[in-house]
């Protein structure tokens, strides 16, 4: 049970970041790899500025982490566990919306 302030907090920024669908795929597209600003813009098809808001989001929510590499800088998850977390979360997701289809498709007599 959570009873830490701290702790509750933590999930409510998560649950923040994850309230976008554009941040959610910014975080999925870091779980499988780290990336520039600019590929990233390029992969959940937003400008650079979008992107740049929803970075400021993430790493306020204290999801990623940006990483200088010389002049350029790349962005990476805070943790690898964020990454596991994230499949898992999804996951449940899924098996949850199945479930509730399927019980949906039951209440109306489908077999």
């Amino acid at each position: 049970m959570l009873t830490v302030a701290s702790d509750i907090e933590m999930l409510a920024r998560f649950g923040h970041a994850l309230a976008d669908p554009i941040r959610c795929r910014i975080l999925l597209a870091l779980r499988q790899a780290l990336a520039y600003p600019a590929d990233l813009a390029d992969l959940v098809e937003i400008s650079l500025t979008r992107l740049s808001n929803h970075l400021a989001c993430l790493r306020d929510c204290g999801l990623v982490v940006p990483v200088p590499e010389g002049r350029r800088t790349r962005y990476e998850l805070a943790d690898e566990r964020l990454g596991h977390a994230l499949d898992d979360l999804r996951a449940a997701v899924v098996a949850v919306e199945a479930d509730k289809t399927c019980a949906d498709a039951d209440d109306k007599g489908c077999r």
